[in-house]
């Protein structure tokens, strides 16, 4: 019988990059994230530049740690889950706290996946879980080789499960990947995220 696999004790922080269909997938993902979770959660879900994001407030009624919108030169807390913000590339910076970049967008994409991946990867190395699922074109794929790259845990939704194939696709085609999975089992990955207290029982 396979083990079902679990992330305990081994993941400080998580990155997940989604586009098209994400808003749907991230509407499975996110309330499975376990109260008193440990580790930040940042999410880039691309959106249109010229409208404000409801993220937050699509998805905190049904969550049970806190979500808030990124800011520039905010503290990342421990537990809570990071959107970044329209028009806006998220990184994160020693601290560890939150930048936000106006630079050029990335595969036509600000926020763009990639720039916020590469910077996780940077701060937190082999302690990451980077996830990409559903998308319509490559942004993320770079940015989860970097994830690799440094030794951190990387997931892609399964292709043949996403909404649109192509961003997981892209993702798979730098390298493997730890978890390829359909949404339900990355929902069940995500649950075994630690809780304050299980981190303090690992410790």
């Amino acid at each position: 019988m396979t083990t079902a696999p679990s992330l305990a004790g081994r993941v400080d922080a998580v990155v997940i990059g989604a586009s098209a269909g994400g808003v749907e997938a991230l509407s499975q993902l996110l309330p499975a994230l376990p109260a008193g979770l440990r580790a930040p959660v940042f999410v880039v879900q691309h959106l249109p530049r010229d409208r404000a994001s409801l993220l937050v407030e699509i998805f905190a009624p049904r969550c049970a740690v806190p979500l808030r919108e990124a800011q520039d030169k905010q503290p990342i807390e421990p537990g809570q889950v990071y959107f970044a913000p329209p028009d806006y590339h998220l990184l994160l910076d020693t601290g560890p706290q939150l930048a936000l970049s106006v630079d050029a967008p990335v595969h036509y994409s600000r926020p763009a996946i990639d720039v916020l991946f590469q910077s996780a990867a940077d701060l937190y190395g082999p302690r990451l879980l980077g996830m990409v699922l559903t998308g319509g074109n490559q942004d993320g794929a770079e940015g989860l080789a970097s994830v690799r790259a440094a030794g951190g845990l990387t997931a892609v939704q399964d292709p043949a499960d996403a909404q649109m194939p192509l961003m997981p696709e892209c993702a798979l085609a730098t390298g493997p990947a730890d978890f390829v999975l359909p949404l339900h089992a990355l929902v069940a990955l995500l649950g075994t995220l630690d809780a304050a207290s299980q981190a303090r029982e690992l410790a």
